[in-house]
């Protein structure tokens, strides 16, 4: 006999939220952000439109299926299953935080705050979830299929993100490397990181790398098995070159750096505290996923 399905409703902490954790009470509070020109009442209100759309949520998940929540901190830890509909009820970077954890289970992403997201990723309203739940579920439900980007290191570690990877330094320094982009050979290089990622990413931060060099390149969309990579002010020096700062990977495709600093890190969609830690003579290579994001239009 085949399980039910299973909504997993995914949020975070609401800044009212971490506020009370940090102060206690609502009065201290509220006083701390009177001292700084903020109303306690607005952040209360969205802290309450949030808490409104995931009761909706909830109440919408048909009675024959089980259900649970998980907050993103607890991400890491949460077991998804193969029968899960993954229900995201907050922002867009929400569903990025969610999507390196998943093994091609549908998402559902819930705008909690409509007018303040974006809504790329969160695409449908709280009072859409009870036809949009079953119909997630069933075999005919149309979906894009998200390209992600992954890192691997030469010992085994893996990290996938959904909008784009980071190598670099973990503060101010200078990363030094030898990438391999498969072209005409090696090149060593000096620089504050290197950037791929995806369709999904070419709305943020790789959007803003490229504008900013006035690139050449043709960004992915966001089903297209295609990444995007940058190299951020590389540095040319006597022992260290500039030839190779951008370029598209396609599937099987894939960019080596071979770390020749002290420690490097890489980690994706701007979630520092999930990082593969890279030491001299490591070996990261960055490519498209093998994973894909079912995201239900």
């Amino acid at each position: 006999m085949s399980l039910a399905p299973r909504a997993v409703l995914v949020h975070r902490r609401t800044e009212y939220e971490e506020l009370l954790a940090r102060h206690g009470t609502h009065g201290q509070a509220a006083f701390f952000l009177a001292a700084r020109g903020r109303s306690a009442h607005e952040v209360r209100e969205r802290h309450e439109r949030t808490r409104r759309a995931l009761a909706a949520v909830a109440g919408a998940v048909p009675l024959t299926w089980r259900q649970t929540r998980v907050e993103r901190a607890d991400l890491d830890r949460f077991l998804f299953g193969p029968e899960d509909v993954v229900v995201v009820v907050g922002q867009d970077g929400l569903v990025a935080n969610t999507a390196k954890y998943l093994a091609g289970q549908p998402v559902v992403g819930i705008d909690a705050d409509p007018g303040r997201n974006a809504g790329v990723l969160v695409r449908h309203r709280p009072a859409d979830a009870r036809e949009l739940l079953p119909y997630a579920a069933g075999p005919g439900a149309a979906a894009d299929e998200l390209t992600m980007v992954a890192a691997a290191t030469d010992d085994g570690q893996r990290l996938l993100a959904l909008n784009e990877i980071y190598v670099g330094p973990p503060g101010h320094q200078t990363a030094r490397y030898t990438l391999d982009a498969g072209g005409p050979g090696p090149e060593p290089q000096a620089s504050s990181g290197v950037l791929a990622g995806t369709g999904t990413g070419a709305t943020g931060w790789l959007r803003s790398l490229w504008q900013q060099r006035s690139s050449g390149l043709a960004l992915p969309s966001p089903t297209e098995p295609r990444l995007a990579w940058f190299v951020r002010e590389a540095w040319p020096s006597p022992t260290t070159g500039t030839s190779r700062v951008e370029g598209v990977l396609g599937a099987g495709q894939g960019l080596r750096l071979t770390v020749e600093s002290d420690r490097l890190v890489a980690f994706g969609d701007g979630v520092e505290s999930d990082t593969l830690d890279l030491t001299w003579g490591q070996t990261v290579r960055l490519s498209v996923a093998d994973t894909r994001l079912r995201l239900v239009s």
